[in-house]
């Protein structure tokens, strides 16, 4: 008889419902094919099904066997087909009862019977609750995983066996509770604060405007003058992660294969820093099986490129339309992906390849040319993508032995919190949610200006020579130090703080020209 055992399968972090059907025709050799698109993971599944039932204390009788895998039009990846394949088997051959439509099964089976952990087995879970499946049964090490999805039974499996006897009734594998967010208050969690930084007092508030309106943020400086130190802390004044953000960076990390089994929600804002000699693969996603990279990984936090300079410009240039569109896609000759790129960028340079032009007690060797290189690796388009520029000088010995209690993480976090549930009221029922994301019809509709500070901004729009790009990237940020300031206008003190964050390209780039 023909058996159905009920999976699921992801597109990217998009499940589908997948039906294993078994079939067999009795011979004198034992064979196994598995049809549905399968990839080569599943072709190996082959002999790992055949021991696993075995060693179970199941038998294979011979004939051939065949597996179908449906919707078979669409490719099938990874080794969590096992379980299923297997329950498809021993149901086609009676040895136990047909498996409930309601049900889904998940898991990579080893030769002796035991179910080894997956990775996307949230994102799997998630998927078969809107698909309406009532129970989900999935290898012990990810059950907390899997129980994240609340509405769904989640059974926590050991063994082929256990499953098998308790498919017969002979015993209930335990169901686990749904597992808790990693909890962290007043920034402990991060293991930084701000309160550790010394001086600065520039940067730091640069980054509260970047934090309260989600703006992207570039910081040029000396070597040593405090710009990962900086950078690394941004996450702890950041508006803490809702639920459904917690899901979904946790869906990512799980088909990353980096999720933390025993605390599969963490409440910690996600925190990337690749090396400068990360591929475009590496940063935006890809491979045979492709996997998200380290902008999705990033989604929700912050993306930090310390030496922008030294990225390869490829690179760079791959990050212009996430940073618009908020995802990216990786297309390939089998399918097509998207993946979550809702990420904050942090970039940190120094002012030329030595890091020493404009210091004021070190001199700077390089020559004009080298400084113009160095900086035209970092595209205009790029540059117009950052809202915020600040240079950080040098720290000096008076400004370590003078130094006072600094503000905590804490402290900022809350004026950032008031600032975004002002931009929550704002936008409420549009997809926007905070003013970096304003479109130029909401800034039209929704910020409104002094006559004083509009002059201002028209003597700055003309002075410079701003695009239009330009002109609304200080709009946005003008919005944000008024929502700090509780304002409902936006003043000219506004404008010409969040003008001179536009300053640097003219100083740096400018020279170039």
């Amino acid at each position: 008889m023909v058996a159905k055992v009920r999976a699921i399968g992801l597109n990217g972090i998009d499940g589908y419902a997948v039906e294993v059907e078994a079939d067999f025709r009795m011979g004198d050799k034992l064979s196994i094919a598995i049809v549905g698109l399968p990839d080569t993971a599943m072709k190996e599944a082959r002999d790992r099904v055949r021991s696993a039932i075995q060693n179970s204390g199941f038998l294979l009788p011979e004939a051939e066997y065949t597996l179908n895998l449906a919707p078979a039009d669409v490719r099938k990846e990874g080794s969590w087909y096992d379980l299923p394949m297997v329950l498809a088997l021993l149901a086609a051959t009676g040895q136990i009862p047909p498996l409930p439509a309601t049900a889904a099964f998940l898991g990579e089976v080893s030769l002796s019977g035991e179910l080894r952990p997956c990775n996307g087995i949230l994102p799997a879970a998630l998927s078969a609750l809107s698909l309406g499946f009532k129970d989900l049964f999935v290898p012990a090490k990810n059950a907390k995983e899997a129980a994240s999805a609340t509405g769904i039974r989640v059974f926590g499996i050991e063994t082929l066996k256990q499953l098998c006897d308790a498919l017969q009734g002979v015993g209930t594998p335990p169901a686990p509770q749904p597992s808790q967010p990693l909890q962290e208050e007043e920034g402990e969690g991060y293991g930084v604060d701000f309160s550790e930084v010394i001086g600065q007092q520039g940067a730091k508030r640069a980054l509260e405007i970047a934090a309260a309106g989600g703006h992207n943020i570039l910081m040029i400086g000396p070597p040593g003058a405090g710009k990962s130190m900086l950078a690394k802390r941004l996450p702890t004044i950041l508006p803490r992660l809702s639920q459904t953000e917690m899901l979904e960076t946790a869906k990512i990390r799980s088909v990353a294969g980096v999720l933390d089994y025993n605390h599969p929600l963490s409440a910690i804002r996600p925190f990337a820093s690749p090396h400068h000699n990360i591929t475009v693969q590496g940063m935006a996603g890809g491979g045979s099986i492709p996997k998200p990279g380290e902008i999705s990984l990033a989604n929700n936090g912050v993306l930090f490129l310390d030496e922008l300079p030294e990225f390869n410009k490829t690179v760079l240039e791959s990050l212009r339309q996430p940073l618009e569109d908020r995802k990216v896609t990786i297309s390939r000759a089998a399918k097509t992906l998207t993946y979550p790129a809702a990420f904050q960028l942090v970039c940190a340079m120094n002012p030329c390849p030595c890091g020493y032009f404009g210091h004021p007690t070190r001199k700077c060797t390089c020559s004009s040319g080298a400084v113009s290189r160095y900086l035209g690796k970092i595209s205009g388009p790029l540059l117009d993508r950052i809202d915020l520029q600040i240079e950080l000088p040098p720290v000096s010995y008076t400004d370590i032995s003078a130094a006072k209690e600094e503000e905590s993480s804490a402290d900022i976090r809350k004026r950032v919190e008031a600032a975004r549930e002002i931009q929550r009221k704002r936008y409420e029922g549009t997809d926007t949610e905070c003013n970096a994301r304003a479109t130029p019809a909401q800034i039209k509709a929704l910020f409104r200006l002094s006559p004083a500070a509009d002059d201002r901004l028209r003597m700055i729009f003309e002075r410079l020579g701003l695009s239009m790009r330009a002109r609304d990237k200080i709009l946005k940020v003008a919005r944000t130090v008024a929502d700090l300031e509780g304002s409902e206008e936006i003043l000219t003190d506004h404008v010409a703080e969040a003008s001179f964050y536009r300053s640097l390209d003219k100083k740096y780039w400018t020279r170039m020209m």
